[in-house]
């Protein structure tokens, strides 16, 4: 497998600040009105959006349709080629919004994995055309997201958007990572709230960083925090129940 290089990473990451000390007073009143029927959330999805979503769609069909795991946010794209290369037997697509972004040197060492493809997109559009197509991942990821830390910025964070309940419909394995404690157990309750499930906030290390992100908050001795939900075995126990 091919390792990044990131010894030229400046170590210098401050903790995330914020007023707010604990799971937002107002996040389960939000999700329960986005995940209401009454109340739908109508954004037009652009042709822009589609004709991506549509790409990616064509690749991993292109690639034999094995199982997907989406890598939303990806960024620079790292965490996409180590998800790639540790599931050799899956597809990773790798989403993120900025074209500037995905652009850059990952600093990837060695032959990137084929089995993979990289598209910019607006994840709140991706995600409701993956709902609306039926699709499956295996695997879905939201790694280190912008953490909107203000109290005020609930509604922009993922847990209190309305795409909320589109990322939880489309199960698979869902794992959230954050360095602010406050957003994993957020994005925990939130979870639970929809599904059912009895999900828990843990602190972890990783035994390799995959984001550089990841990488900068480790080494600026941050605790990294990530919740990992099982949806379909979740689902799977509820009709059960």
């Amino acid at each position: 497998m091919a390792f990044c290089r990131l010894d030229h990473l400046v170590v210098n990451s401050s903790p995330i600040s914020s007023a707010q000390t604990g799971v937002h007073e107002q996040l389960a009143t939000l999700v329960a009105r986005h995940a209401d029927p009454a109340h739908p959330f109508r954004k037009p999805v652009t042709d822009y959006n589609q004709r991506a979503f549509d790409a990616s769609m064509a690749a991993w069909r292109a690639a034999g349709e094995p199982p997907l795991i989406l890598d939303t946010g990806c960024g620079v794209g790292l965490s996409t080629l180590h998800l790639a290369a540790r599931y050799p037997d899956h597809f990773v697509i790798g989403i993120d919004q900025s074209a500037d972004r995905l652009a850059r040197n990952t600093h990837w060492d060695g032959p990137e994995p084929a089995n993979l493809c990289f598209v910019r997109a607006d994840l709140v559009d991706y995600w409701r055309l993956a709902h609306d197509t039926g699709l499956r991942p295996a695997r879905h990821y939201l790694l280190y997201p912008n953490p909107w830390p203000k109290i005020g910025h609930l509604a922009r964070r993922w847990q209190g958007h309305p795409v909320f309940p589109f990322i939880v419909a489309l199960g698979g394995q869902l794992e959230c990572r954050s360095n602010w404690q406050i957003y994993v157990e957020e994005f925990t309750s939130a979870l639970n709230q929809l599904s059912g499930g009895t999900f828990r906030t843990e602190a972890w290390q990783p035994d390799q960083p995959i984001t550089p992100f990841e990488r900068k908050y480790l080494a600026s001795g941050h605790t990294l925090w990530r919740v990992v939900a099982d949806l379909d075995a979740q689902a799977l126990t509820g009709r059960r129940a």
